[in-house]
């Protein structure tokens, strides 16, 4: 911290104003962490609607620094107009840095004075160099702190472009602001950039887990219809192949039908024994009739 102050009073910047600056960008980054998580979820949202919308945002904070300037010294102020316009490319694409730089431009153009097109020139070249160290960090793998800060020397040697474009009154501008105007374009630029891609990041695999979970999901309920199917397909061919009943089917069968035979003769045996019975006691009730008539007297 007293390092920090240190720095601050070598600087001759007003502490204040530092801290305006700095929380107008940390409203940025948190609305920008907002808008991309909903603009995430509207995935069919046009791009170029989308570039439209969070441009016009960053334009407007960009305007806000402009206001909002950082005294360095008796009379003498720089602002941080560059830090909302590379910051959004490098996130967003070269389309919203573009429309942010754009808005600024309009602002600059209305207050007017001789160093308008100088500003104007300065907003535009930010952009560009914005859109180049985007694709530079496409190519190397994806948006690193190191192309924040390689992004911040060159807004930094596009701040002096601009400033040498006003003559000699310009060049002596700059010498007089140069080092606060370094520590706004590398300190800021490059700080920043790693808050912004840490917000990226932190959505992107947040997103991930979420279409994860959801694939894991499907993939169940995919498993347990197939096996569901599965089992249906194998009783319906096992039904086509053996149209017969089981061999138990046929033993339970054979069973039942024995079973039922051997009850039907019992009964019929049973049947002829009575049958047998009763003739015999027929016979023998005639015998004794026919010999009691033949004893009896006349």
């Amino acid at each position: 911290m007293d390092v920090l102050r240190a720095l601050i009073i070598r600087l001759s910047v007003d502490i204040h104003h530092v801290i305006e600056a700095a929380g107008i960008v940390v409203l940025g980054l948190v609305f920008y962490s907002y808008a991309r998580r909903w603009l995430d979820t509207h995935g069919r949202i046009d791009p170029r609607l989308r570039a439209l919308v969070t441009g016009a945002i960053f334009g407007v904070l960009t305007i806000a620094l402009m206001i909002s300037r950082i005294e360095v010294g008796p009379g003498a102020f720089v602002d941080a107009r560059a830090l909302p316009i590379a910051l959004i490319t490098l996130v967003e694409g070269g389309g919203a840095g573009l429309v942010a730089a754009l808005v600024a431009c309009a602002y600059r153009i209305s207050l007017g004075g001789a160093g308008a097109p100088a500003g104007v020139i300065g907003l535009l070249a930010t952009a560009g160099a914005a859109t180049l160290a985007l694709v530079w960090a496409r190519r190397s793998g994806g948006v690193r702190s190191r192309h924040g800060c390689v992004l911040g020397v060159a807004v930094y040697l596009i701040t002096f472009a601009s400033f040498a474009l006003l003559g000699a009154r310009g060049v002596e501008l700059f010498k007089r602001d140069w080092l606060p105007l370094l520590f706004v374009s590398v300190v800021g630029i490059g700080g920043f950039t790693r808050l912004f891609v840490d917000v990226v990041s932190a959505q992107a695999a947040e997103a991930a887990r979420r279409d994860a979970a959801e694939l894991r999901a499907v993939n169940l309920l995919a498993r347990a219809a197939a096996h569901e199917i599965n089992n249906a397909l194998m009783i319906v061919g096992w039904r086509a192949r053996d149209p017969r009943p089981s061999a138990s089917g046929r033993q339970r069968g054979r069973s039942v039908g024995g079973a039922r035979a051997r009850w039907c003769e019992h009964g019929q045996g049973h049947r002829h024994t009575h049958e047998h019975d009763h003739a015999d006691r027929g016979s023998s009730r005639a015998r004794r009739a026919v010999s009691d008539a033949r004893h009896s007297p006349v």
